[in-house]
């Protein structure tokens, strides 16, 4: 695990008397599923991003919202921190449990509440999964348009925690775009609701704020979402590039041209192979890189705007444009993309997935940047993105059996990060921070900006007792990490003391 200080997860929290709690919940209440022993305990110990594992103390499956507000007001008045878990499909560490704290898992709570077909909104739980919300809106010709690459299993209120998006949020948004209010309860057990059903909520605006906090802030009860009705027409270009730089250019050329395609998809020689190899969705391997161009909206449009895009493509250098034939092909096109990550897992023992966003125009430097890194540190690396919105996915390939190779992949995913924030964007575009990307939150915020970060979460939970050690670097942790990381002969931070 990259842990700066080689500390534990919790390694500041105080003790915790485990058997005086189950004792405790147990008799408080003895309906709810309390699992404390290590075998039901181990499937616990990780989420997505398995490289990072920790057995947690307790796990805790409700039912019902009254078990959830007990439970938090017992683990306040006792000083026990939480984290809340729901599918575990998170990437970046998010769920990681707490060798001293309860796992609070709300995968119990998937019910759909209501779907409103004349508001175009759904009220769900927030243990319904992502894909469900399109199919229980289908029969009202709607949908739910965030839609993550695991959306057939990710839960809506885990999309919540960290602002997830998917292959068409250039177009219709991220997760915080299309959420109208959140039920949420503070670690006291206290009701909160944030945002509503009006187009505009007075006061600050907090539903914004909780979105992405992962689970820093709240846990999660209900959710209101928009719905969409499905487009009268959709249709999909897959484009050929001999050139990984040509297919990143291709991009920025494609909105200039004043399209905004519902998808704009990248994958790289590596990612189509492994993809093709998997799903068998007609993609060209060989390839440097493909594009994914889904454009929607009323029939006359679409046929206008594939006109526009196949022009643009040419010019870009396309050496070949396919446009699905019918929508079973257009299926079988995005199965290919949708299933890159799996396919890519049958490549190597094990992938490190990054997650970090640029502005367009800087795709054909950053690609080249991840190249270098690839071939410097002898590690595999296949590109899969959202290209439209900037939001990268580099899959570095290692194999954990091999003594130091995890490691490495670890830096060589930190410079990826580090590059991204050089050339002006983000370490992350929906995977959120969680444990993963803590030490590049110093590369990408001041001091004065973690603080007011720090700030935030003590307006929600004083005690930090909610998710603690995650997203939010002390100041301490980002000296020590400036100390290792020296840029250009300059320390990041030069005003915060050194160990």
């Amino acid at each position: 695990m990259n842990i700066l200080f080689d500390e534990r997860l919790d390694g500041t929290l105080p003790a915790v008397d485990k058997d005086a709690l189950v004792t405790h919940l147990t008799a408080h209440l003895p309906d709810m599923t309390l699992l404390h022993r290590e075998e039901d305990l181990r499937p616990f110990e990780c989420d997505g991003l398995s490289a990072y594992r920790v057995l947690p103390m307790l796990v805790a499956l409700p039912d019902t919202l009254e078990q959830v507000e007990a439970l938090l007001g017992i683990c306040h008045a006792q000083g026990v921190p939480v984290v809340t878990r729901g599918a575990g499909t998170g990437l970046s560490g998010g769920a990681l449990p707490l060798e001293k704290g309860v796992l609070l898992v709300m995968s119990r709570f998937s019910r759909i509440l209501d779907i409103d077909p004349e508001a175009r909104t759904a009220r769900v739980q927030p243990g319904v999964r992502n894909l469900a919300i399109s199919e229980a809106a289908a029969p009202h010709g709607l949908y739910y348009a965030p839609d993550p690459s695991s959306q057939i299993a990710c839960s809506i209120g885990g999309n919540v925690a960290e602002n997830a998006g998917g292959v068409h949020c250039l177009k219709y948004g991220l997760t915080v775009h299309n959420v109208l209010a959140v039920n949420i309860l503070t670690i006291e057990g206290e009701h909160i609701t944030l945002g509503s059903e009006a187009l505009d909520t007075p006061g600050f605006d907090l539903l914004a704020l909780f979105t992405g906090s992962e689970g820093m802030l709240g846990v999660i009860t209900e959710i209101t979402v928009k719905l969409l009705p499905k487009p009268e027409s959709a249709k999909v270009l897959m484009a050929s590039f001999d050139d990984v730089e040509k297919a990143g250019k291709a991009v920025g050329d494609i909105i200039a041209a004043g399209i905004i395609p519902g998808g704009l998809e990248m994958m790289d020689r590596l990612a189509i192979q492994a993809a093709e190899n998997f799903v068998k969705a007609g993609y060209p391997v060989k390839a440097e890189a493909i594009l994914l161009c889904e454009l929607d909206g009323v029939e006359a449009d679409v046929h206008d705007d594939c006109e526009t895009v196949r022009r643009v493509l040419e010019a870009a250098g396309a050496t070949d444009i396919r446009l699905a034939r019918d929508d079973a092909e257009r299926a079988t096109f995005w199965a290919g993309r949708k299933n890159a990550f799996p396919a890519v897992g049958r490549m190597s023992p094990d992938y490190y997935c990054m997650d970090g966003t640029i502005p367009r125009r800087e795709l054909p430097r950053v690609l080249k940047g991840i190249a270098d890194l690839s071939a410097t540190h002898g590690l595999r690396v296949a590109n899969v993105f959202h290209a439209g919105d900037g939001n990268m996915h580099p899959l570095i390939l290692f194999d954990a059996n091999a003594p130091g190779e995890l490691a490495l992949a670890e830096e060589v995913g930190g410079k990826i990060l580090e590059l991204c924030v050089e050339v002006g964007g983000s370490i992350t575009g929906e995977h959120g921070v969680g444990r993963e990307k803590i030490n590049q939150m110093c590369a990408q915020f001041s001091p004065d900006e973690i603080t007011v970060f720090h700030a935030v979460k003590a307006a929600f939970d004083p005690l930090g007792l909610l998710n603690p050690g995650k997203n939010i670097p002390t100041l301490a942790r980002c000296a020590e990490f400036g100390a290792m990381h020296v840029h250009h002969g300059n320390l990041p931070h030069p005003e915060l003391p050194r160990f």
